[in-house]
């Protein structure tokens, strides 16, 4: 990390004293700890009330025009007086120093607004010279985080639930990396069960060794249907060991007892179908750690879970089956099958042992599944199991859940594969992009282009609201150039580089040293006022594993640097004056390209 005492070095440059620093606050690196800090000790000198409990009181405010920090003066609990008569009082006397322009009272809130030519100094050479670290701090020490997200089932299509894992945990996996923690990306895949007997069987009868080399999941789909279509034919008319479900049967009982020639046919889809998800990853810049998947937990563990169960005085016997009877503990979440009449394990039993065996090997501080919501009373249950097991880990289990996409579906109609989605994308971009001839002879690689515009277009579209919420894909408005959408960001992004391009003579390396008190005018203001929250917004969206909250800033954000193209002019200006405004729009480029990249896009340089 660039110079982390960038921010207090500036401090002193400017002979200004470095307020109390408060537990928890990182004013090196986020200018609002930094004024956090300032506040929390002057209101304390004024109100009587301890700085550690003004600290975690001051809130962000919805619109700037109420401030920047505001606090609701209630949350301070003083007795016997009048919340707005004391706001009044505390604001008149609040002194702002070199760190506020002005402090409100409204009703019970006092309001505090930063100082835009102090944050002007702080803030934008922060960012130009901390570049892609602007954001970034260390919130921890030493902690490890698994996450484990997109998890598909092989020889199925990669569906919009698989998509919407896929998007919400690459997003976290870089937002703890860039909040200091060691992340492990795992992708726990459907790699076992009786399907791939079935698979198995389907092969031998329909499949294409070329077919299968060439694109094993669509190929494998297709040899997963046909079987299943045989199955049906025959019903009930065929003996069970003659049959189709039978043979499957028959098949992964052999997996299952470790034949070497039955798992060296599954070995080989299993890897084919891994070596394509990894070029579909990539396209959406993510890179998993560990494959892992089903079939990876070890016989041992399981058995070794289902004796902690008897152990534990957990499990009763039902029909043969075993159960766990979870209602004791939380009357939600009802009764559990560990193991079946036949003696096999069910997909809980897999998930406990998988988590056993996670532990041991990575020694975790948290674990966080990002899997659909239709999955919280499994997750519920899975994580009760194991604290009734007796693990002190079971506590630093996390599932982020999220709602379902509806209406996703590629313009055929047919099965979504993740695959057709990302090419359709690409190919209406394309044809949006060419409607613009001169631009679109000035784009060096307009395929590759098309690619990352489209797939930003899928990924904003997904992340746009809380992740709880179900939302219907609509190719119309993914697809827009207007309003909030991921096309709308890379064009922000590529127009900012090209006020860049068209800055004759200024370089770099000049504006850094600019004159920040000649951006004076309100859109320049409010611009840097937005600049210095990206930190914070960082902080704010690990608290709430929320996509959302980077999203909506980065759309404030570009909406605003929108507004300052029409006052902010850079050509026929001053040079110091040109210097000035370049800086800031460099730095407004850098957040946005900083944002963009956590949340998993490739920003673009024309378009």
């Amino acid at each position: 990390m660039a110079s982390t005492a960038n921010m207090i070095c500036q401090l002193k440059k400017l002979s200004i004293a470095e307020p109390t620093v408060a537990k928890d606050s990182h004013p090196d690196v986020n200018i609002v700890d930094l004024m956090r800090n300032y506040i929390s000790q002057e209101l304390s000198k004024i109100s009587g009330v301890d700085s550690s409990l003004i600290f975690p009181a001051l809130e962000w405010t919805n619109t700037m025009d109420r401030g920047d920090l505001l606090i609701p003066v209630p949350r301070l609990r003083i007795k016997g007086a009048n919340p707005k008569d004391l706001a009044v009082e505390w604001a008149n006397k609040f002194p702002c120093g070199d760190f506020l322009e002005k402090v409100e009272a409204n009703g019970p809130f006092i309001q505090f607004f930063f100082n835009p030519q102090f944050l002007a100094k702080l803030v934008i050479p922060d960012i130009l010279t901390r570049k892609e670290d602007y954001g970034s701090c260390k919130l921890v020490e030493n902690k490890k985080v698994v996450i484990e997200f997109s998890s598909p089932n092989i020889a199925k299509p990669f569906h919009a639930g698989h998509l919407r894992s896929t998007i919400i945990g690459g997003f976290l996996a870089n937002l703890y990396e860039k909040l200091g923690w060691e992340v492990i990306r795992m992708n726990y895949l459907g790699d076992w069960g009786k399907q791939f007997g079935l698979l198995a069987v389907g092969f031998e009868r329909y499949g294409n060794e070329e077919a299968l080399v060439k694109d094993p999941i669509h190929h494998l789909f297709d040899v997963y249907v046909r079987i299943n279509r045989d199955i049906e034919e025959e019903g009930d008319s065929v003996p069970l060991e003659k049959s189709t479900n039978g043979k499957a049967r028959e098949y992964f009982k052999r997996m299952e007892d470790g034949d070497e020639e039955a798992l060296k046919i599954w070995k080989r889809f299993r890897e084919f179908s891994i070596e394509k998800y990894i070029d579909t990853y990539a396209r959406l810049n993510i890179k998993y750690d560990v494959y892992s998947g089903e079939s990876q937990v070890s016989k041992e563990s399981m058995l070794k879970a289902i004796d902690l169960f008897k152990e534990k005085g957990l499990t009763h016997e039902d029909k043969g089956a075993v159960l766990i009877d979870l209602t004791k503990f939380n009357k939600k979440l009802g009764k559990a099958i560990v193991q079946k009449s036949d003696g096999t394990t069910l997909y809980l039993t897999r998930d406990v042992g998988a988590a056993m065996d996670r532990y041991e090997k990575y020694h975790f501080d948290k674990m966080i599944y990002v899997i659909a919501s239709q999955q919280d009373l499994h997750a519920a249950q899975f994580f009760e199991i194991l604290k009734q097991m007796g693990f002190e880990w079971a506590k630093d289990l996390q599932h982020v859940n999220f709602g379902m996409v509806q209406g996703m579906s590629t313009r055929k109609g047919t099965v979504v594969f993740l695959d057709n989605i990302l090419e359709e994308t690409k190919e209406k971009m394309h044809e949006v992009m060419k409607k613009n001839e001169n631009k679109y002879a000035q784009i060096e690689h307009p395929e590759e282009v098309a690619d990352l515009v489209g797939i930003s277009a899928v990924m904003i579209q997904d992340m746009q609201g809380k992740r709880i919420n179900n939302y219907e894909f609509k190719w119309e408005r993914m697809l827009s150039f207007e309003g909030d959408t991921g096309p709308y960001l890379q064009y922000a992004h590529s127009r900012l580089r090209s006020v860049e391009r068209n800055a004759s003579g200024i370089t770099e390396d000049k504006w850094i040293n600019a004159d920040f008190s000649l951006l004076e005018e309100p859109a320049a203001k409010l611009l840097i006022r937005l600049l210095g929250q990206y930190p914070d917004v960082l902080r704010n969206a690990i608290k709430t594993h929320e996509p959302t909250t980077v999203v909506t800033y980065l759309f404030k954000l570009t909406h605003q640097v929108s507004s300052c193209y029409d006052v902010l002019w850079v050509a026929g200006q001053t040079e110091e004056l040109a210097t000035a405004r370049l800086a800031l729009y460099g730095a407004a480029r850098q957040v946005l390209y900083n944002g963009m990249r956590l949340l998993g896009l490739t920003p673009v340089e024309r378009m």
